[in-house]
């Protein structure tokens, strides 16, 4: 069916993102997996050319548009093109509410003129070790000593832990307040006490990396506390649809991707002495996957229009998450399937995408914590 969401401006985007994923980061894809780690230099050619940090005001290098439309084309392009790692979905999609709406304009002009470049790689340190979905569990604390704040605890499944300059850290200082006592505090590469772990061998996604992160008697100025001390836990709940009707829409561009290598193969493809997509099961099977991402387009775009609109609930965006997340991860391993043995041999693209989708119903809160959601605003 024909998108009618978007304009000429951001047909004209969509052109940009695609070149620059073209030739600075495709090429790279096999390069990446075994590095564990994308390139710097593909940030700063992503600032260059304007695909970071649009949101931020004009003063600090950004174009201040707030228009997930322009996200949503940054993911589907990064699927579309075969591209891998790089976490500018992190730097566009998640970090931007933390660093416009909750910050000082001294913090701004510290910090935004880097991200905006590309040469500041920014990450989000919630998740540890005993506190995933559930936030409220964090054991990271930091207190105050004067002007500055001391953090010590640790963090787990960081994305660009490693490359990250900038770390939006979740820190209990007042424990004995439960989530009223959690902030936000900025801790910056090269602060005392601050260490990265082992980047993790992750399943898939092997090309971003994410890596623990230890606060051992870290020292960061007072200033560097974002939002209201004690409101950390609200500002994270209020950043939550956008994460994840961003990872909604990145399920769906892999999935449509999948689909794509998925009908080309089955075309060309032959045993019997025909190609595989003309033998009746595969050939319904195919049909039904079409369906199935005509209908998740749809919905995809109609949240999207929502989010834009500045309507889309927390029980929406979760039940958009769940469905759309489930739903294509059937559709890649479906994909998989009609590859046969190809299908498992990691040369073969659909390895990589079913390899890197798997964890889209884990992460930005699992399928079970997106249903729990949708169930409590049904009254239940």
């Amino acid at each position: 069916m024909r998108r009618e969401i978007f304009t000429e401006e951001h047909d004209q985007f969509r052109d940009t993102a695609r070149s620059y994923y073209l030739r600075e980061c495709a090429p790279y894809a096999e390069q990446w997996e075994r590095d564990g780690q994308v390139s710097r230099a593909a940030w700063t050619a992503a600032g260059k050319a304007g695909l970071v940090g649009w949101e931020f005001p004009e003063e600090y290098g950004g174009q201040g548009i707030r228009d997930f439309r322009y996200n949503a084309i940054m993911a589907e392009e990064m699927a579309a093109t075969g591209s891998v790692g790089i976490g500018l979905g992190l730097q566009n999609d998640v970090i931007p509410p933390y660093l416009t709406r909750l910050t000082t304009p001294e913090q701004k002009a510290r910090w935004l003129p880097g991200v905006t470049s590309g040469e500041t790689i920014c990450a989000l340190a919630l998740s540890e070790p005993a506190a995933g979905s559930d936030l409220k569990g964090i054991r990271t604390t930091a207190r105050r000593d004067g002007d500055e704040w001391v953090i010590d605890g640790s963090k787990t499944f960081i994305t660009n832990g490693i490359l990250a300059d900038l770390v939006v850290v979740a820190c209990k200082t007042d424990p004995a307040a439960g989530h009223k006592g959690i902030s936000l505090i900025v801790v910056e590469r090269g602060a005392e006490g601050f260490e990265r772990g082992r980047k993790l061998d992750k399943v898939g996604m092997k090309a971003q990396d994410t890596a623990e992160l230890f606060f051992r008697g870290v020292r960061v100025p007072a200033e560097n506390l974002i939002g209201e001390e004690g409101r950390g836990f609200y500002h994270m709940m209020g950043n939550l649809p956008t994460e994840r009707l961003a990872i909604a829409v990145s399920a769906l561009a892999s999935a449509e991707r999948a689909f794509e290598v998925t009908l080309e193969y089955a075309k060309d493809r032959t045993a019997f002495g025909r190609p595989i997509g003309q033998f009746q099961a595969n050939r319904f099977a195919l049909a039904d996957i079409r369906a199935r991402l005509s209908a998740a387009r749809v919905y995809a775009d109609g949240c999207t229009m929502a989010l834009v609109r500045g309507e889309l609930t927390a029980d929406e965006a979760a039940a958009a998450k769940y469905w759309t997340t489930e739903t294509c991860w059937e559709v890649i391993d479906r994909c998989l399937q009609l590859f046969g043995g190809y299908g498992y041999v990691n040369e073969y693209e659909i390895a990589r995408i079913w390899r890197d989708s798997r964890v889209q119903r884990v992460f930005g809160g699992t399928s079970e914590i997106m249903q729990e959601i949708v169930g409590r605003s049904l009254g239940l």
